[in-house]
């Protein structure tokens, strides 16, 4: 994977604009109240399509967890419906995404630079756990888009959890440490409000948005552990 790095990069961003244009068009017309949901699918997929063009440092850790997230979402499919062409590709065209982008070579574009690293005095071990924390936000905010935005009733602290993750998807990009905190809010504001919604489904399609809310819990959760440990040593020390 170590060579044809730029042709990768435009893959992958090929993919997620491919994504980001199907959810905004389906949006403008989803029947059921269902066009926020997938204007918020849309609005991650531009996130991490323009990320990966404007080369930001964050944007391929963020674009590998969007396509293992749309893996994950279309394996679980098939498992449950089926091989489904239509599900196949979905689940085929983010792994190629994701695969894409992977590398030692590819980074030196994004995260392997030296510019931001020096910049936030960022050393390996710090930028690996950062790394890690984006990678999860990337497979987690689509989750969290579904569960707050499905249309059914009582979704107003779902909607909470949704604005704390992306108030920490925003945080983490800036490094600062109130992203942190802000996911972890989110992760137990989604499921705290998940667990005391079971079961729910959203309306037309008995989507398990319960379940959903659960999982972007967990995942919110794991993203924001990396910096657990460093954080309790920092207070020790403190103290």
């Amino acid at each position: 994977m170590g060579k044809l790095v730029g042709e990768r990069r435009a893959l992958a961003a090929a993919v997620l604009g491919f994504y980001m244009s199907i959810y905004f068009l389906v949006s403008l017309s989803a029947p059921g109240g269902w066009g926020a949901a997938f204007g918020g699918l849309a609005g991650v997929y531009a996130v991490a399509f323009v990320g990966l063009v404007a080369g930001y440092f964050w944007a391929r850790w963020f674009a590998i967890g969007v396509g293992i997230s749309g893996l994950v979402s279309g394996a679980l499919s098939i498992w449950q419906i089926g091989p489904e062409p239509l599900l196949v590709f979905y689940g085929a065209t983010h792994a190629v995404a994701a695969l894409a982008l992977w590398g030692g070579r590819m980074a030196e574009a994004f995260d392997g630079r030296s510019d931001w690293r020096d910049r936030f005095h960022m050393d390996e071990n710090a930028t690996h756990r950062l790394g890690k924390s984006v990678i999860r936000v990337g497979v987690s905010l689509p989750y969290i888009v579904l569960y707050a935005l499905a249309p059914r009733d009582g979704a107003g602290t779902a909607i909470a959890a949704l604005a704390l993750a992306a108030a920490g998807a925003y945080g983490l990009a800036r490094l600062r440490t109130w992203g942190v905190f802000a996911l972890a809010g989110a992760a137990v504001t989604a499921a705290a409000s998940a667990a005391g919604a079971l079961p729910a489904t959203a309306s037309g399609v008995g989507l398990d948005v319960a379940g959903l809310g659960l999982a972007a819990g967990i995942l919110l959760a794991a993203a924001a552990a990396p910096f657990a440990g460093p954080m309790v040593r920092y207070l020790r020390a403190r103290g």
